[in-house]
């Protein structure tokens, strides 16, 4: 059983009509994605090609931060806010959208981008599966 959904079985109040393993799946891919970009920019850093990549690791910097902040309010239950927890995923599913098409421009060239393109998409279809379910 992972961390994420340990804290979640062990919240002392009701999450309501949350899924919790859509939300348990949403924080462990906000949480992977973080780091595979904070790993994917490093390496592109490390790159002979370092100048060609400079949008990659600005992007990859981004989908980090964002999916950093995303699993921090995710993992906040007291005072919930539907609207504000939609717009984090909204804004979380458009930056993993926008590295994970980054990243695969370079996926052929550089193995950490193809690992990271496939991050991104994981996070980004997790965001989008834990909005549908908020209703």
């Amino acid at each position: 059983m992972t961390v994420a959904a340990q804290m979640l079985d062990t919240y002392p109040k009701d999450l309501g009509r949350v899924d919790k393993d859509k939300l348990r799946e949403c924080v462990e891919a906000c949480v992977e994605c973080a780091q595979a970009c904070t790993a994917c920019a490093d390496a592109c850093l490390s790159e002979d090609t370092v100048a060609e990549l400079t949008k990659c690791i600005r992007t990859n910097l981004d989908c980090a931060d964002v999916c950093d902040s995303t699993g921090r309010v995710l993992s906040r239950h007291t005072g919930y806010d539907a609207n504000l927890t939609r717009a984090v995923l909204e804004a979380c599913a458009a930056a993993c959208k926008a590295c994970g098409d980054e990243c695969a421009e370079h996926a052929e060239m550089q193995e950490h981008c193809r690992i990271c393109a496939e991050a991104c998409r994981r996070c980004e279809q997790a965001c989008r599966d834990l909005i549908s379910s908020l209703g």
